[in-house]
């Protein structure tokens, strides 16, 4: 299979996998908090391990560091304008807020969605491989937040199908981002292109600290969570000596 159609599909996996699970059985907490942190982990591998020495190399150190504050205050403005609700508040809300909730989580999510599948494509830069990576990184990431829209909305309406399908539609912006990103980064300079690839790991950096560790180590305290961040590091570095 082509390695573009491979990232793609990878790309979308994600919701469509999460919006599954929502209406039909939610996993174990102790799966999903070592996933993310999984997750966490891979993230910030490629981010150190990868992208910003990628970034230094085609632009300059000052560049790199102006990449990585932008992806990261985009991040935060999005969690400024758009709250970003955490898989673990998914059941905060009952009754008859729910419904409002739902709506309010599957908007939040979609404009969220965008940036990351922007990343997924400016991983092309460093090679089919490290976008697999990302995009494999942000599917697992976004499992937990299909269940957290499907959920809520099923619990809601009652009608299984339509809960699916709403909540898949949040792949769409992911495929998106990712377009626009393959479509931008051959048209720009090599020093612009420094600049979009710290800004990834920038967002991706934010993504680890602000959601994906914090959510990951919440009511588990075996220490799970710490091996599955570095077991997500690890996987990074093997994949990259391969």
């Amino acid at each position: 299979m082509d390695p573009t159609l491979q990232i793609v599909i990878l790309s979308v996996l994600g919701p469509v996998i999460g919006s599954a699970i929502g209406v039909a059985r939610q996993p174990s907490l102790w799966f999903m908090y070592n996933m993310l942190a999984f997750a966490a982990g891979v993230m910030l591998g490629i981010s150190f391990l990868s992208l910003i020495p990628q970034a230094v190399h085609l632009s300059s150190p000052a560049t790199c560091v102006a990449g990585i504050l932008l992806g990261s205050l985009v991040m935060y403005g999005l969690d400024r304008l758009i709250p970003h609700i955490h898989p673990e508040l998914c059941e905060q809300e009952q009754g008859a807020n729910l419904k409002k909730t739902a709506t309010y989580l599957l908007f939040g999510i979609f404009l969220h969605n965008f940036p990351e599948g922007m990343a997924i494509g400016m991983g092309n830069v460093s090679g089919s491989r490290q976008s697999f990576l990302i995009a494999m990184a942000i599917a697992i990431h976004n499992i937990p937040q299909g269940i957290c829209t499907s959920a809520p909305y099923y619990h809601v309406t009652g009608r299984r199908l339509k809960a699916f399908l709403v909540s898949s539609t949040t792949m769409f912006p992911i495929l998106g981002g990712y377009l626009v990103s393959r479509y931008v980064h051959p048209r720009v300079t090599d020093g612009t292109n420094g600049l979009l690839i710290a800004a990834t790991a920038g967002l991706m950096i934010y993504i680890s600290a602000d959601e994906l560790i914090p959510t990951s180590s919440f009511k588990l305290t075996n220490h799970s969570t710490i091996f599955s961040l570095i077991g997500g590091v690890v996987f990074v570095v093997i994949l990259g000596l391969a």
